[in-house]
């Protein structure tokens, strides 16, 4: 199971790499050394001609979508039409491995339970009926542990795709949003007085951490709820990754104070529509079961 885990990691850190390697990031203007904006006059044609498919075919049409909207709704909810959007899509097409995603987290007391039975046991023997444990643990829940991860692979290009969009959307970088240039990073922006970038930095970090927190709670409150109606005392498991996600969420809130507000808006949009599929997945899919 180790084996697998890793050689599951190290598929997704290559296709992040392949992604990049591709030449999906930002191009910058080499005198302003600011990133290139995608204005009204931006054609698909020049961006297949000067940047590469990636950029032409996800983020051309997104950022010109934004640009589209922002004259009808404003920046900030042009930003959340299309970020709502595509996370809509994208569900459309990853509902299943998302259960199982979610899935995972339900039964993490019961893996925890069989990995902590063999713990220490290293022979063959003892790791085939751990493996064969699991497994009836997966079929008995319906739950695929490869299907589980497809949804980020699929969804990591598209949410590379919004970022990229925001990032370059004329509409975004030249907008403003109460009266705050949405160009200003936070901290350059609290620390010239304008305290209204600390609010929306702050919003932003509830959303964020809420997001990345609100899985392990909902999962927890379900272990609770089964252990009492099998009148059974519940013993809080330790979250295997939970440093992970501690560092994950302090490394994005220490670079987020130095990136344009535009992405502040962004992140904390994505990290809000984050929590409401999680809710939906967990009461649809989950509590109905």
């Amino acid at each position: 199971m180790r084996n697998r885990k890793k050689q599951l990691l190290l598929l997704l850190v290559f296709v992040a790499l392949l992604f990049l390697a591709s030449g999906c990031t930002s191009p910058v203007d080499p005198e302003t050394k600011e990133v290139i904006q995608i204005t009204s006059d931006t054609t698909f044609k020049y961006m297949m001609a000067n940047e590469n498919w990636f950029n032409a075919f996800f983020v051309f049409p997104l950022a010109k979508l934004v640009n589209f909207l922002t004259p009808y709704v404003g920046v900030a909810l042009s930003v959340s039409i299309v970020t709502l959007l595509v996370h809509l899509i994208t569900l459309v097409f990853t509902i299943k491995s998302t259960v199982m995603t979610q899935k995972m987290q339900v039964i993490q007391p019961e893996m925890n339970r069989i990995t902590k039975k063999y713990e220490g046991k290293t022979d063959e023997r003892s790791q085939m009926a751990q493996a064969q444990e699991m497994q009836r643990l997966y079929k008995e829940n319906g739950i695929n542990p490869f299907g589980a991860i497809i949804s980020s692979f699929i969804q990591l290009p598209i949410i590379m795709a919004v970022y990229m969009s925001v990032q370059r959307a004329e509409s975004v970088v030249n907008g403003t949003m109460w009266g705050l240039s949405l160009k200003e990073t936070p901290l350059h922006g609290v620390m010239s007085g304008q305290w209204l970038y600390l609010v929306l930095f702050v919003f932003m970090a509830i959303c964020q951490i809420g997001s990345m927190m609100l899985p392990q709670f909902l999962a927890t409150q379900k272990a609770k709820k089964e252990a009492a109606a099998h009148h059974k005392k519940y013993e809080k498991t330790k979250q295997p990754g939970g440093n992970m996600m501690i560092y994950m969420m302090v490394f994005i809130l220490v670079i987020s104070v130095n990136w344009p507000a535009a992405m502040t808006i962004y992140w904390a949009v994505s990290s809000l529509v984050m929590i409401f599929k999680t809710l939906f997945v967990q009461f649809i899919y989950i509590d109905k079961k």
